[in-house]
């Protein structure tokens, strides 16, 4: 008998369900270890993203569609370039879009630490479920629109320049600067790209 099958033997002999401890560690949830989170369906990098304000990834939507938001414009003032009126006009959208997001993001912690305090509790029915993630969606989205509403707010304060420039600046299009097409006169290309 090969050490194996006596491994295999022993292991169905002491466990009447033929299940070896190797055969539950493989099983073992992808959230294991995340029991311990304060707020169980937020990590501690988002707690800290929504205090701050941050954009939490909720305006891809515009930011991937060529749409720029306030917070990475000003990161890219000087490359843009901008203007010190663009900037300051940024900055005020920038400073009432933070300060929105901190509030809609303090509610969503709330709401998602309401819905963990419940499943604790063991005083939960579906109805009072319902409300609580009604509750934790309604703060999402009012998280979700001040971000992306603040991405409309941007493009009539740039030049269709600017915005280009952007979004190659953010790495969503090729520098055409950079990039001459084969067949192209390269001196004609710079020139008619305004490459410096």
């Amino acid at each position: 008998m090969s050490l194996r099958a006596l491994s295999i033997g022993l292991a169905i002999a002491f466990n009447p369900a033929g299940v070896s401890a190797q055969d539950h560690m493989g099983h073992s949830s992808p959230y294991a270890g995340l029991e311990t989170r304060a707020i169980k369906s937020l990590s501690e990098s988002d707690l800290k993203e929504l205090r701050r304000g941050g954009g939490w990834g909720l305006a891809l939507p515009a930011e991937l569609n060529g749409v720029p938001g306030p917070a990475h414009l000003l990161d890219l003032s000087d490359e843009i370039p901008l203007s010190a009126d663009q900037v300051a006009a940024i900055q005020r959208i920038f400073d009432a879009m933070r300060s929105e997001a901190i509030a809609a993001g303090a509610r969503l912690i709330e709401a998602e630490d309401a819905i963990g305090t419940a499943f604790q509790s063991g005083d939960l029915d579906e109805s009072r479920l319902r409300a609580l993630i009604d509750e934790a969606e309604a703060a999402r989205a009012d998280l979700r629109f001040i971000h992306l509403s603040r991405h409309l707010s941007t493009p009539p304060l740039l030049s269709s320049e600017q915005i280009a420039r952007y979004n190659m600046l953010r790495g969503y299009r090729p520098d055409p600067c950079a990039n001459v097409p084969k067949g192209h006169d390269a001196e004609m290309w710079r020139h008619q790209n305004n490459c410096g």
